[in-house]
């Protein structure tokens, strides 16, 4: 009965957050490892329990990139193997991650929240990995702002996602009257901007790349993280994509966990720094784009890294416009300190 009863929720779960694949904008990381996990990793990794391999799932597409030097180097994490597998959506990537199948995955903020508040804890948070990154693309030069968008209609990637509760939260912060139009698959809605069939579209990156590099009179008409900056009164940053850990294998094997950030963070770094590389790397490793749009993205989408313990504040801030507008999307209520690795 029991069993019967977690697989429900398990797919409940999965069907409500199946999300298509999303990109980030990020920040230069820095290194994860400072004095206090060099001065306790000895202690730690002595008590740890040996693990033959680390599991780690990669989202295909944009969120994926910053993974590539690190499937192409680092092949060992605390003695034991480290194997990848690349998933089409966090849809398919949540369920390995609470049955254990997946140590070490990504998912988005929200998504991440409600899996936690609803299934005592199963997965925590150990890091962003990917701020917000969106834009709204247009051929409309006199569309400059979140007000010039009143009675318009507008495409929207990803509804229930990030870009919804976004663009809901800064239409209402404006008073604005637009209608967010979900009709169009994610992946159709710049080349229907580029044929023009729409006028309006809300995506992340690398969509608004490759629709302003195909078509010179589309342009990025409004960042949606400085749009949010002034209508929040914050400096606007919030995150997409967070890397998660399964729960038993976070408190079974801490140092394996710091070390994977340790690999993260050394890995987007280099991303940034070598853009054409680590495109033909993606390419390589099958993590959904091909190295040309991998390269023209990388610049447009700042990949960050964040301690998760440091970045609550900045998590609680996009979980607010969730809960705001769909406490359920959430798990109605933000996670406690437990959630922060």
């Amino acid at each position: 009965m029991k069993k019967s009863f977690f697989i429900s929720k398990l797919a409940f779960v999965c069907a409500l957050f199946a999300v298509s694949q999303v990109a980030f904008a990020f920040s230069k990381p820095t290194d994860v490892v400072d004095d206090e996990v060099l001065e306790r990793q000895n202690v730690v990794e002595s008590a740890e329990e040996h693990v033959d391999a680390v599991h780690i799932g990669v989202l295909s597409g944009p969120s994926g990139i910053p993974m590539a030097w690190a499937m192409e180097n680092v092949s060992e994490i605390s003695n034991a193997k480290v194997e990848y597998e690349v998933f089409a959506g966090a849809n398919l990537l949540l369920p390995k991650l609470l049955k254990g199948e997946i140590d070490i995955g990504f998912l988005p903020p929200n998504v991440a929240a409600k899996v936690y508040n609803a299934n005592n804890g199963a997965i925590i948070a150990a890091a962003v990995a990917g701020n917000g990154m969106m834009s709204l693309i247009t051929k409309d030069k006199n569309v400059k702002s979140i007000k010039d968008l009143n009675g318009k209609n507008v495409n929207v990637a990803g509804q229930g996602a990030t870009p919804d509760y976004m663009m809901r939260y800064l239409l209402a912060k404006n008073g604005v009257n637009a209608e967010l139009d979900f009709s169009i698959p994610n992946a159709e809605i710049a080349p229907s901007l580029i044929a023009g069939k729409i006028e309006y579209a809300v995506v992340p990156e690398p969509f608004a790349t490759v629709a302003t590099l195909k078509n010179a009179e589309i342009t990025r008409a409004i960042d949606i993280q400085s749009a949010f900056a002034e209508a929040s009164g914050t400096d606007g940053v919030f995150p997409m994509t967070l890397i998660v850990v399964n729960a038993k294998f976070a408190a079974a094997h801490p140092m394996a966990v710091e070390n994977f950030l340790t690999a993260y963070s050394k890995s987007a770094a280099w991303t940034l720094e070598n853009p054409k590389d680590a495109g033909s790397l993606v390419e390589k490793h099958s993590i959904g784009l091909n190295s040309a749009v991998s390269a023209a993205a990388i610049p447009n989408a700042a990949y960050t890294f964040k301690r998760a313990k440091d970045a609550k504040g900045d998590v609680e801030k996009i979980l607010g416009v969730f809960l705001e507008f769909d406490a359920t999307s959430i798990g109605r209520k933000l996670p406690d300190d437990g959630f922060y690795f």
